[in-house]
């Protein structure tokens, strides 16, 4: 789907195909067609960092700034995966096989 391979961080926003390489799909069917995605990437973001707040509060017990500051920097982190996640589902709910 994308033009680089998947990394776990990479500087700048990952560009797209406009078309799959191997069945020639067009991946954003109209303008704006991946507005969506952000709804989707928000919940991606928000469950993680509360499962990133869970598991510093209230198994491991740090203190409120270190829970803090390792939630923001998983955030941080995740956010280029994030993007591909939330497109990448996003367009997997609307795919329709064409003939």
């Amino acid at each position: 789907m994308f033009h680089r391979k998947a990394t776990f961080i990479s500087l700048g926003i990952p560009k797209m195909h406009e078309r799959c390489p191997d069945c020639g799909y067009k991946f954003e069917r109209e303008t704006g067609f991946f507005f969506g995605a952000m709804f989707v990437s928000y919940g991606l973001a928000a469950a993680q960092m509360i499962a990133t707040f869970v598991i510093f509060w209230y198994f491991i017990g740090l203190s409120p700034l270190n829970v803090f500051l390792i939630v923001v920097f998983m955030a941080a982190l995740l956010s280029t995966l994030n993007f591909k996640w939330s497109r990448a589902i996003w367009l997997y709910l609307f795919f329709k096989e064409e003939k």
